[in-house]
């Protein structure tokens, strides 16, 4: 069979029968419904993590118990299942007005990038969450213990001390968060998202070129998770203070 396959690198320039477009403009609307639901997830994730992970690290035994609970329940959950519910179950919990917008009046893509982005949010939430605890809990003790002596309030602690130190200890594990997150976008393609991998499969089952669309999608991912990555190596380096326990000391 592999002798018969008809090699065909050009595949993206062909048209699609869809108007004047080609295959290559779908791939675009893929990746730019992967970069709507990635970001929405990231920011939805870095607010709620960063909240979940200061709770972690409180005196407050009932906020240290919630963080706690969240990140044990979210991160033990397989990420397909809780974007089922999100798109399935959640739904059905809303107000008939609610309801009638949500599956009436709301694009089909739309309703399921919004669930894609919320399920994709709070399952990162859960580990950006530990990433923070562990920031926060690596510093020296004594610094704060000389904020409450300096007269500081917790918040002020936490706002002017703990955290500028804590995310520059942590950055170079948010990295792979942030990365995990955009792949895990590709997920969102199992509840009706129109994104990259499913642009992908609707390309290669039309054209039967399945190596050469996996491979351009390949590459897409590739370069795509190298500028993050190249992007959050600069920050880390920005952010560095010399003789800080982030390595910065060279």
């Amino acid at each position: 069979m592999a002798m018969n396959y008809s090699w065909n690198w050009g595949v993206l320039l062909q048209p699609t029968g869809v108007g004047n477009e080609v295959y290559w403009q779908w791939l675009l609307t893929g990746f730019k419904w992967l970069l709507v639901i990635g970001g929405s997830g990231w920011l939805i994730a870095l607010i709620i993590g960063t909240i979940l992970g200061i709770m972690r690290t409180l005196p407050n035994k009932t906020a240290r118990a919630i963080g706690t609970a969240y990140v044990s329940f979210f991160r033990n959950i397989p990420l397909l299942i809780q974007l089922f519910f999100w798109f399935y179950v959640a739904p059905t919990w809303l107000t008939p007005a609610l309801q009638k917008w949500w599956f009436q009046e709301l694009d089909p893509n739309t309703s399921a990038v919004i669930s894609a982005s919320i399920g994709l949010g709070l399952f990162t939430a859960a580990r950006i969450a530990e990433q923070v605890r562990t920031g926060i809990e690596s510093l020296p003790k004594g610094q704060i213990n000389a904020a409450y002596a300096l007269g500081f309030t917790l918040p002020q602690t936490y706002r002017h001390i703990v955290l500028p130190q804590a995310f520059r200890v942590i950055l170079p594990p948010m990295s792979s968060e942030l990365t995990n997150c955009f792949k895990n976008a590709s997920v969102a393609s199992l509840v009706g998202v129109t994104e990259l991998i499913s642009q992908t499969k609707t390309i290669s089952e039309y054209t039967q070129n399945n190596i050469e669309v996996y491979t351009f999608t390949t590459i897409i991912y590739l370069l795509f998770n190298l500028v993050l990555i190249y992007f959050m190596t600069w920050l880390e380096k920005k952010l560095r203070i010399k003789g800080q326990i982030d390595g910065g000391g060279a």
